[in-house]
């Protein structure tokens, strides 16, 4: 490559770049996923467009499972674990058994209806059996759904890429299959370490990020990004599941109070966005429009089956003991949004040289075009139709923290969000614990040094200095204070006050 050649890559990269961009906005206001408008235009470049010839499978796979890692690590960043917490066992239950039972429901009605021969049918189902992180972070934060339901969702779709991969892989061989058995163990054994090696690089980096004062605030994003992409590729070298590893190891991180936390994350919301535009340009490129005409009538049969028998039948068989409501069962059933990972998969096969890869790609690309044209916009009309109720309106309060390694303490930059029952409450009344306080207040634009009497305002960023022994104790004040009101701690519902003092309630009840 010449100079020449990379300065035209670098102004058609810049070009796509600005319109994907554009389009995002265009999607936000239709309700439509953004990643049908990512497909288009790699369309539109392509053979029966401008007429770019693109045709390389193992590359795509190799920048697609790439760009998988970086969606997944944005979002377990931004994925709280007090929502996903008490959803844990149901999403790993939905994401295993549940994916299990969608793989074999698909690839009946694949056989039978559509005439694919066992194995085929198998490998279809294993491929578009799987919910895209990138669509169901996407369009589910644009969906006022209660936390409980949405960390489901979310979960699923973080955990559920690593078995479906296995099962791809497995299927997609040219040899003979492996024994069920073996097949389960291979699946069990690769999950258990990838979790494992997540878990590990989770709590070793949040433990080493939080005692290291960088030099720059910008090198922290760098440094948790690299340590998720570590955690993938560990778990990959390992031969255990890379993408489990690296959602685990990002929602550690990402619940871990990292200095510089909204930059980590925002820094890993840009990435993320730069992944999914190449990942979906590059697959669309992939795609030759005038041959898919036989993956039509597949597409849409092996799609119906899919959202209308497979999913709904997974959700009832391992929601059901969970006693989730049958609204609510009926809601993650329509909210099973394929996307990337389905067509990602769909290259597995062929870049393996398996029977009718190419007919098989074709299917997945026209069912995922079509249904998720279907669900995504219609999402947010079923969750109202099935009366679910709407999630917190208020955003969680946002701290940032950097630490003053020759101080030995802590810098808080906190943002009181719009709903936050911090605004009207006088600096005096935060009741911080001895060893931290609030040095400055910046309002509309004006900065100033506030007193005891300040009365904090909704949009007000404060900053708070804080000795390393008290920082913790200062932010879960600060986030008791932003849900509770100025008598956080004193209420039955509320956090306690961080100094250790007893509130009445605890001495009534010492007491009586």
């Amino acid at each position: 490559m010449t100079v020449d050649h990379l300065n035209a890559l670098l102004l058609e990269s810049a070009v796509i770049l600005l319109f994907a961009v554009v389009a995002v906005r265009i999607s936000t206001r239709s309700g439509l996923p953004s990643l049908l408008i990512y497909l288009g235009i790699g369309v539109a470049l392509g053979q029966n467009g401008i007429g770019i010839s693109f045709n390389n499978a193992e590359l795509t796979q190799v920048l697609g499972y790439a760009a998988l890692v970086v969606i997944l690590a944005e979002g377990g960043l931004k994925t709280s674990w007090q929502s996903i917490k008490p959803v844990v066992p149901a999403a790993a239950v939905l994401a295993t058994f549940g994916v299990a039972v969608s793989v074999f429901v698909t690839a009946a009605g694949a056989h039978w209806l559509v005439g694919l021969e066992w194995r085929t049918a198998l490998l279809l189902g294993a491929i578009v059996s799987s919910t895209d992180a990138a669509a169901v972070f996407s369009v589910l934060r644009m969906v006022p759904l209660p936390k409980r339901l949405t960390g489901l969702l979310e979960a699923e779709s973080g955990f559920n890429d690593a078995p479906v991969v296995i099962l791809v892989v497995a299927f997609a061989t040219t040899g003979e299959l492996d024994p069920w058995y073996v097949l389960v163990g291979t699946i069990v054994v690769e999950l258990a370490i990838g979790a494992a090696v997540g878990y590990a690089v989770g709590r070793l980096g949040a433990y080493a990020v939080r005692r290291v004062a960088l030099p720059s605030s910008g090198l922290y994003p760098i440094a948790v990004l690299a340590l998720i992409v570590l955690a993938y590729a560990g778990g990959a070298l390992l031969h255990a599941s890379g993408f489990l590893a690296a959602y685990i190891a990002s929602v550690i991180l990402g619940n871990s109070k990292l200095p510089h936390g909204p930059a980590v994350r925002g820094f890993a919301d840009g990435l993320a966005w730069i992944g999914q535009i190449g990942m979906f340009v590059l697959l669309g490129l992939l795609v030759t429009p005038a041959s898919m005409g036989s993956a039509i009538v597949p597409g849409l049969v092996a799609g119906a089956v899919l959202v209308f028998v497979a999913r709904p039948l997974s959700v009832l068989l391992t929601m059901t003991p969970f006693r989730v409501p049958w609204q609510e069962q009926a809601l993650l059933s329509w909210a099973g949004l394929r996307g990337a990972v389905p067509i990602v998969l769909a290259t597995i096969p062929l870049v393996s040289g398996a029977a009718d890869a190419q007919h098989l790609f074709n299917v997945v690309f026209i069912l995922v075009v079509v249904f998720t044209l279907l669900q995504g916009p219609t999402l947010p009309l079923v969750a109202k139709w099935l009366k679910i109720g709407e999630g917190d309106i208020g955003q969680d309060l946002g701290i940032e923290s950097a630490p003053l390694e020759k101080l030995h303490g802590h810098l808080l930059s906190v943002q009181l969000s719009p709903g936050s029952r911090m605004s009207g409450v006088e600096v005096s009344e935060l009741r911080l614990p001895k060893g931290a306080a609030v040095t400055l207040v910046v309002r509309e634009g004006a900065s100033f040094v506030p007193d005891k009497m300040t009365v904090l305002r909704e949009g007000d960023e404060l900053l708070v200095v804080t000795t390393d022994e008290v920082s913790g104790d200062a932010e879960r004040r600060l986030r008791a204070v932003d849900r509770g009101g100025k008598l956080a701690g004193w209420l039955h519902n509320a956090e306690p006050p961080p100094t250790g003092r007893k509130t009445p309630s605890d001495a009534r009840k010492k007491t009586g």
